[in-house]
């Protein structure tokens, strides 16, 4: 069966984060058909909050993992739910895109492929304007990796700065 390289965001901000992603990246390698790879370093960043919400969350903390799998993205999917549910992930309606949460898995890439889907996109569609993502992705890949669709993530950190991102 052949494996496929895949990226996968972590991030949480509920009973304390730092714990979370630490567990979650164990729980990562259980994942069947998947070996865990390597986890960037792990940073913290300021929640993102949309305009009309006045509520002030805890700041996050991120990572990046790099998999390799023999599951389809679906099925990736389906098993980083089950990891997020595990942990305590409670999913809110659509208009609280931004609540806090325990975690936060996201498959930022998977391989070359260009998934638009109802339950799925990838590449991840804020991929690019993340700098909680982009810096430890770049971590991981290196300048000169190439995303489908944005060209190089060094093109892509020059126009994102980092405010509110800290190396942990």
């Amino acid at each position: 069966m052949q494996k496929t390289s895949a990226y996968i965001a972590l991030g949480s901000n509920l009973h304390d984060p730092l714990q979370q992603i630490t567990q979650a990246v164990t729980h990562l390698a259980t994942i069947p058909a998947t070996e865990l790879l390597q986890v960037s370093s792990y940073y913290q960043s300021v929640a993102l909050q949309l305009p009309e919400d006045n509520s002030k969350q805890d700041d996050y903390i991120n990572a990046v993992a790099k998999i390799m799998t023999s599951l389809t993205p679906e099925q990736l999917l389906y098993h980083l739910h089950m990891i997020e549910k595990k942990q305590g992930r409670v999913r809110l309606s659509k208009k609280k895109i931004w609540a806090a949460r325990t975690l936060d898995l996201d498959i930022l890439l998977y391989g070359n492929e260009c998934i638009n889907s109802t339950n799925l996109q990838i590449p991840h569609g804020q991929l690019a304007v993340r700098n909680f993502v982009l810096y430890p992705l770049a971590e991981l890949t290196g300048d000169n990796f190439i995303l489908p669709y944005w060209g190089s993530i060094k093109k892509l950190l020059q126009h994102v700065n980092q405010d509110g991102l800290k190396k942990l």
